[in-house]
């Protein structure tokens, strides 16, 4: 990768730390950077969408419910299937291990900033993250559970450990606060500087998202080639791709079937399609030190998923030309 050096220093820029529920928790730039596109959610929130939302409450239930199913049998097939047909029975416990990592992960907050960027419900981006995000303490360690069940005996250990790490205090800071915030900033403003705003908005979440892919990038390309295994390399994106798609699919489909509106379908294709990978490379990284290559497929969805968001937010703008 052409100059990771910044992108690295964006990573390890550190602004303290602060005592939360007796524990520490370091501030990084990536956080505010994080919190910031939840701030801007909220900040673009319209209530008319919300009050919406809740004559709707079947959407949250089918797209967080499909956000977790999906993966799960998804994954299952693939694990039997590589079982069968790859040689190295250790590079497909990596495989499944860290597509246990995504798949248990919450609803990515910079999905609402693609929303937002797509002129989408916001409403129902927010929701489809809070309640995931929410529900992650309890939907999170059953998912690894899940995943341990397909796993060899070493590597259904190494769930079970994942089990054991909480981030929903993680979420709540930076996911949840800057939401709510937004919320209350958007009600004491104006609507004449909410209308002027909104362009600003998304260019800070452009930005931020360009940011954020670039310091990501940075750390993890270049340990994802160190080896040189090639055909593990591109098996795993071979088959990353394919559950990214398949959840944005999904997420299309379901849009199709309850006949949503456009900005509902592009807020429901970003929130199945787009998880917090983020989090998962931070539980990865503090337990999962011994097992570098099971960060690969979490890195290599993390890249994907805002490449097909890209993708789809190009395709609705031209067709609104």
């Amino acid at each position: 990768m052409v100059m990771p050096s910044p992108g690295l220093w964006i990573r390890n820029v550190s602004l303290g730390e602060i005592n939360i529920f007796q524990a520490k928790t370091s501030i990084s730039l990536l956080m505010i950077m994080l919190a910031m596109l939840m701030f801007n959610a909220g900040l673009g929130l319209k209530f008319s969408d919300l009050k919406d939302l809740m004559q709707k409450k079947y959407l949250l239930l089918a797209g967080l419910a499909a956000n977790l199913i999906i993966p799960i049998v998804y994954i299952y097939g693939m694990t039997i299937a590589m079982r069968l047909l790859w040689y190295e029975p250790i590079e497909v416990q990596h495989i499944l291990v860290g597509l246990a990592l995504v798949a248990a992960m919450p609803i990515a907050g910079s999905s609402t900033a693609w929303a937002q960027n797509s002129n989408g419900n916001l409403a129902l981006s927010l929701g489809l993250v809070f309640c995931s995000t929410i529900l992650s303490p309890i939907l999170t360690p059953a998912t690894f559970h899940i995943f341990g069940e397909m796993a060899s005996d070493e590597y259904e250990k190494v769930l079970q450990g994942l089990a054991a790490y909480g981030s929903g205090g993680f979420l709540g800071l930076w996911v949840v606060m800057p939401s709510l915030m937004g919320i209350a900033v958007r009600l004491v403003i104006n609507k004449d500087w909410q209308t002027r705003g909104m362009p600003y908005l998304k260019l800070i979440n452009s930005i931020v998202l360009l940011l954020l892919n670039y310091s990501n990038a940075s750390v993890s390309l270049p340990q994802a080639m160190a080896e040189r295994d090639y055909d593990f390399l591109g098996m795993t994106l071979a088959i990353t791709t394919g559950l990214c798609l398949a959840l944005f699919a999904a997420g299309y489909g379901l849009s199709r079937l309850f006949r949503l509106n456009r900005a509902e379908q592009v807020s429901l294709m970003y929130g199945l399609g787009m998880n917090n990978n983020g989090t998962g490379l931070v539980l990865a990284s503090l337990a999962l030190s011994a097992y570098p290559n099971i960060m690969v497929p979490i890195i290599f969805y993390n890249l994907v998923q805002h490449i097909v968001a890209g993708t789809i937010h190009e395709v609705m703008s031209r067709r609104n030309e």
